[in-house]
């Protein structure tokens, strides 16, 4: 019997549009003799609307905009699991391709658990501590990881005194430093500091996109990137490295102007490669993840490494890192989607376990 898979896509969030290209990717990857799929498109502004089922190819994003005159409450998720699969409602299991806050930040998987439907990927405390950078670096920090040096502001303090958060900075970090909100992904709002006018700068710029900042230590490092996949016994994948032709990563760079090149397996040694790996699960397992996540490093010539986050959503299409790694590892793009599909429906059937009475 084929499997009835839902795709959660676009969101209430500056990385939309984002999540329709991952939306688009992973259709086109789906094998339908596998899979009856059904479109949840989400506005930018949080309706949601259930489309028919696919039952042929989607060519572009705009087919996957559907209009919101026939929204749906998220509350009719069901799963077949409470239903009968005759009747034609329920799905086996829900895949959010959602990225940044209001859906990868615990609120649709809040949701999800409300109504009890199997998804793929991290459970709500392991999303929303993994997309607050502050929070995540502090249970990375409890875990023991090293990290860059960092601070924090809300929108509030620093209006109140703007002179003493940079002073702080100064102080504290030094020059060059990178601003970024702490809630948001796909390197958005994220600025390169090297003076009092440009940190100023960066502060307005990222305050645009949370009510929350972190500034984090610049330092002189490769970046390095791991896949994490499983549940309770994870594993990793090769390690990348990102090289960018700019100054730093950027939201530009990522997506415009393809200013970065991908070199995997990364040039780093076995003994490097280790270390980085225990690392990357210890992250996994620190946040309480369960599916995916890509954990990022910082590496120096030295041969110091530093854990920078982890994404509990990452770049999802064949051409993003997370895939890119483990098709090196052996494992192609659509059968990692039915690895993580499996995974969902692995870790849904351990919270059937518990038992909610007495």
């Amino acid at each position: 019997m084929k499997t009835k898979l839902g795709l959660l896509y676009g969101g209430k969030s500056a990385e939309h549009d984002v999540s329709l290209q991952t939306a688009l990717a992973v259709i086109k990857a789906l094998d339908l003799e596998k899979f009856d799929i059904y479109p949840i498109y989400i506005t930018k502004e949080g309706v949601w609307v259930k489309g028919p089922q696919l039952t042929g190819p989607v060519e572009s994003v705009k087919s996957l905009i559907l209009s919101a005159k026939d929204a749906m409450s998220p509350l009719e998720i069901r799963s077949t699991g409470q239903v009968s699969k005759e009747d034609g409602e329920g799905f086996d299991c829900l895949f959010p391709l959602l990225h940044g806050p209001n859906g990868e930040d615990g609120t649709v998987q809040g949701v999800l658990e409300l109504v009890n439907v199997p998804y793929v990927g991290n459970g709500v405390l392991a999303s929303s501590a993994g997309m607050d950078k502050v929070i995540m670096k502090n249970i990375f920090a409890q875990a023991g990881l090293p990290q860059v040096k960092y601070t924090w502001f809300i929108r509030s303090e620093w209006e109140t005194d703007k002179d003493r958060a940079y002073d702080k900075i100064e102080a504290e970090l030094g020059y060059p430093c990178f601003v970024k909100p702490a809630n948001l992904g796909s390197s958005v709002g994220i600025s390169k500091c090297v003076n009092r006018e440009e940190l100023a700068a960066a502060f307005v710029e990222a305050f645009l996109f949370d009510r929350k900042i972190i500034v984090e230590e610049g330092i002189v490092a490769r970046e390095i990137e791991i896949g994490v996949l499983g549940n309770d016994h994870p594993k990793c994948s090769v390690a990348g490295e990102i090289i960018a032709k700019k100054d730093f990563y950027d939201y530009k760079a990522k997506y415009e102007d393809g200013d970065t090149a991908m070199v995997i397996p990364a040039e780093i040694s076995e003994t490097d490669y280790q270390s980085l790996s225990e690392m990357a699960i210890t992250s996994f397992k620190s946040l309480d993840c369960s599916g995916l996540v890509r954990a990022d490093f910082f590496l120096t010539k030295e041969g110091k490494a530093y854990i920078n986050e982890v994404n509990t959503m990452p770049g999802f299409t064949p051409f993003s890192m997370f895939p890119l790694l483990w098709k090196h590892t052996g494992v192609e793009y659509p059968q990692l989607i039915e690895t993580l599909v499996n995974l969902a429906q692995e870790r849904y059937e351990e919270k059937q376990k518990i038992k909610y009475s007495f």
